[in-house]
């Protein structure tokens, strides 16, 4: 008799992201940095990591993993990350480390970070999260890192980004692969198709022990709002459905963003003149969507923040070529300055 199906769902989605690690970390192989490899000697078998915090969603990732990596030759590691924004954090942390170490990954490890308080208290906890995970595989020399986000939360990120009202590439959600800083591929996450029922029926059904954050349950985050009153309304409003159809907006979004962006980095050549200078009448010519990635591009490489750099800051420097009427100089993140000078778009450090 097989595993419960939920364990096998879980497996397979977590076989097939191990897969497509594998050929990754072969084609790089195969491109050696110096020409000293021989072609008959095998590439190193990769580590990958999950980070697990505990709870449901990655400690049937972590299970997951631990069951398929030795299968094909991929050496299986953990990383907890210790917010320490509760009482006994640390304790937790210890619990995860020994709860990993007894599913058979090795390395494992617990790191600690101090959260700030910029952009909000959700997001300051995943920026350091990020960090102390990226900080993580390089130090480990990890070729991936596994991230337990399911169907669920892509519909919750889905509808934050509607609420944010920031365009189409925040209503495609999570990828199923990100990078860091230096590895564009390096963060994977098995179950964008699964739902978060599955993880943890895969958890009761194996007998893993599960910690539920507090933080999941708290009123005080936004997440935590619309996860136990948001998205249970529009259930109730329009059926059963809706987690599933937001995850499809989601793949949908993306595959159109990504579109975009590429018309964007093709047609920002043309728009240009000989100084490199943007060309206003070119790039009114442009649909709005392709136009406005180009301006955003632009002042990003001028020195704004990519993530202080919001939609009506956009705007406003697109009412330079589309709604010109002789306005000054428009004061972007990062003291960069966007103004529009003889029928060019200069963008630059003020």
């Amino acid at each position: 008799m097989g595993p419960h199906p939920a364990v096998a769902a879980i497996r397979l989605a977590v076989r097939r992201v191990l897969h497509d690690i594998l050929n990754d970390h072969h084609v790089s192989a195969d491109r050696p940095a110096s020409g000293e490899q021989s072609p008959h000697e095998r590439p190193p078998s990769p580590l990958v990591l999950v980070a697990c915090s505990g709870g449901a969603d990655s400690m049937a990732l972590a299970s997951a993993l631990a069951f398929e990596a030795p299968k094909l030759g991929i050496r299986a590691g953990g990383v907890t990350v210790d917010h320490g924004l509760q009482a006994g954090s640390d304790l937790r942390a210890e619990e995860v480390v020994l709860r990993l170490r007894e599913l058979g990954l090795d390395p494992v490890e617990s790191t600690a970070v101090t959260v700030g308080r910029e952009g909000g208290p959700e997001a300051a906890a995943r920026d350091a999260r990020y960090a102390a995970l990226d900080a993580a595989a390089e130090r480990h020399g990890a070729a991936a890192v596994l991230l337990g986000h399911t169907r669920d939360d892509q519909a919750e990120t889905v509808l934050l980004g509607l609420a944010r009202g920031s365009g189409i590439r925040s209503l495609s959600g999570m990828a199923a692969v990100s990078g860091g800083p230096g590895a564009a591929r390096r963060y994977r996450r098995p179950f964008l198709a699964l739902d978060r029922q599955t993880a943890r029926k895969a958890c009761m059904v194996q007998s893993l022990p599960v910690w539920d954050d507090p933080h999941n349950t708290d009123p005080a985050y936004t997440r935590s709002r619309l996860r136990h009153e948001g998205l249970p309304a529009l259930e109730k409003a329009l059926g059963k459905g809706v987690v599933e159809a937001l995850a499809r907006t989601a793949q949908l979004s993306r595959d159109d963003a990504d579109a975009l962006d590429t018309w964007a980095r093709q047609a920002e050549a043309s728009v240009r003149d000989a100084a490199g200078l943007l060309e206003c009448a070119k790039l009114y010519a442009l649909p709005p969507a392709v136009r406005r990635r180009i301006l955003r591009q632009a002042a990003i490489e001028a020195g704004a923040p990519a993530g202080s750099l919001f939609a009506r800051h956009i705007e406003e420097v697109d009412r330079l070529i589309t709604g010109w009427r002789g306005q000054g100089a428009i004061n972007l993140p990062g003291k960069v300055v966007a103004q529009r000078q003889g029928g060019r778009l200069v963008i630059r450090q003020g």
